[in-house]
C-alpha cells in the first residue's frame, strides 16, 4: 500500500470519511543559515521527507486533529486560536492566519503523518504548516499562489505561534523541485533554481540534541541582529558592508560578520553548484559552521563534534550544522559514490565517542507542496 494510500485508510478508520491529502517537504539548507530575517540570501533545497495532512469536512463546529507521530488526538476551536504550548498549536495557528486573512476555514477533521523529524533542524513546522495552509484552503474553496501559501504559512508560526522565523522554510516547502536548490533572496523573495551536480549527495545526520526556535536563543540572535542593523542606520545587515562593523559592540559585531559573510558565501556556493564544483561548495559549508559556532553562538559540542568527523571521512567535501542552531542535525556534501558509506562511518564514529546513537540518512531533492492522490 502506497503511503498516501496507507494515510488515507487511517483517515478513514478514525473519522468514517474519505479525506483530501496535501504534502509538503521539509528541507535542507546547503548554505545561508540565520541570513533570511536580515532579508540576505539562502540556498535551500525541498527534501524526500514530508509532512502529510488528510482533511475532510464535519458538522460538529470544531477542528479534530490527530497526529500519527504523536499518537494524540486534540480539539481546536473552528473560529477562535488559543496557544497551548503543543504540537497541535501549528494547526490552530494556520487556521487563525488565514481567518486574519479573510478565508474562514469550515470544521474539519485533520490526520496528520510525517518523517520530517522535529528538532532535527530540516523545518518539521513549515511542512506542517504549509501543508495543513493547502489543506484548509481546500476545505474553504479558496486558491492562493505559492507565494501567499508560503506567506500565510510563515505567519503562522511567527505571528500566532511566536516564534521569529524568516521566509526560509516555507518557500522552500513550497517552491521546491527535484534536482535543484533554489539561490533565495529573502528580501524580495525571488529565487533562482540551482541544479544539483548529479555526482553530489547530502547526508544529514542527527545529533540527538533536540532544539526549537520558540526558544529563547534564536530570538535573541535575531534581535542582535535587529539592534546591529540600527546601530548602523540601515534597514537590515544585508545593506551593511563589513568595513563598517568594526564600531560595533564586540558581540554585534560577530553577529552582523556572520550575515555578511554568510551572504557572500551563499551567492559563492550558488555559483559553485552551477559549475559543478563540489569542493567550493564544501569549502563555503565549512566555513558556514565556523562562522555559525565563533560569530552567531548557536552551534553545541554535539554538532562541532560531527562537523569535525564529517570533514575527516573520505569523500565529504564539507559539512555543517543546519537550521536555527543550538542542536539538530549536520548537513555533509558528500561525493555520490561513497554516501552510503561516509554516512554510516560518520554516525559509528559519533556513537563512539558521544555514547549517543545517531540516525543518519541520504536527502534526495524533491518536488514542493502539493495535493496527492490516494
Amino acid at each position: 500500500m502506497s503511503a498516501p494510500s496507507r494515510i488515507a485508510a487511517a483517515f478513514a478508520a478514525r473519522y468514517g470519511a474519505q479525506p483530501r491529502l496535501f504534502r509538503a517537504p521539509g528541507r535542507i539548507n546547503i548554505v545561508g543559515e540565520h541570513t533570511d530575517y536580515s532579508g540576505g540570501f539562502a540556498l535551500p533545497a525541498a527534501i524526500d521527507l514530508a509532512c502529510t495532512v488528510a482533511i475532510a469536512h464535519n458538522d460538529l463546529g470544531r477542528h479534530r486533529v490527530f497526529s500519527v507521530q504523536m499518537n494524540d488526538a486534540v480539539e481546536l476551536p473552528a473560529d477562535s486560536f488559543a496557544g497551548e504550548g503543543r504540537w497541535s498549536d501549528y494547526v490552530g495557528a494556520v487556521a487563525a492566519s488565514l481567518r486574519r486573512a479573510g478565508v474562514a476555514p469550515p470544521p474539519c477533521d485533520l490526520l496528520i503523518d510525517s518523517d520530517v523529524p522535529p528538532g532535527g533542524g530540516v523545518s518539521s513546522s513549515a511542512a506542517l504548516e504549509v501543508a495543513a495552509t493547502l489543506a484548509f484552503l481546500a476545505m474553504a474553496d479558496v486558491r492562493r499562489g505559492g507565494d501567499e501559501v508560503a506567506r500565510l504559512a510563515r505567519a503562522a508560526e511567527t505571528d500566532f505561534v511566536g516564534a521569529p522565523c524568516g521566509p526560509l522554510d516555507q518557500i522552500a516547502a513550497v517552491h521546491g523541485r527535484p534536482c535543484h536548490a533554489l539561490l533565495l533572496d529573502c528580501r524580495s523573495l525571488a529565487f533562482e533554481p540551482a541544479a544539483l551536480p548529479a555526482d553530489a549527495a547530502f547526508v544529514l545526520v542527527d545529533s540527538g540534541v533536540r532544539h526549537a526556535i520558540v526558544d529563547g536563543g534564536y530570538r535573541a540572535r535575531r534581535e542582535d541582529c535587529e539592534a546591529a542593523a540600527r546601530t548602523l542606520g540601515v534597514a537590515s545587515l544585508r545593506d551593511a558592508r563589513l568595513n563598517e562593523i568594526e564600531a560595533l559592540p564586540e558581540r554585534l559585531q560577530r553577529r552582523a560578520r556572520h550575515v555578511l559573510s554568510e551572504n557572500e558565501r551563499t551567492l559563492a556556493a550558488a555559483e559553485a553548484l552551477r559549475a559543478g564544483d563540489l569542493a567550493a561548495v564544501g569549502a563555503a559549508m565549512r566555513q558556514s559552521h565556523a562562522s555559525l559556532r565563533d560569530n552567531m553562538d548557536v552551534t553545541c559540542a554535539e554538532t562541532d563534534l560531527l562537523a569535525h568527523i564529517a570533514g575527516d571521512t573520505a569523500g565529504v567535501f564539507g559539512a555543517r550544522q543546519m537550521g536555527g542552531g543550538f542542536g539538530g542535525a549536520v548537513l555533509a556534501l558528500v561525493r555520490a559514490d561513497r554516501a552510503r558509506e561516509a554516512g554510516a562511518q560518520i554516525a559509528a564514529r559519533y556513537a563512539r565517542e558521544t555514547g549517543r546513537a545517531s540516525n543518519w540518512r541520504i536527502c534526495a531533492s524533491a518536488d514542493g507542496a502539493c495535493e496527492v492522490t490516494p
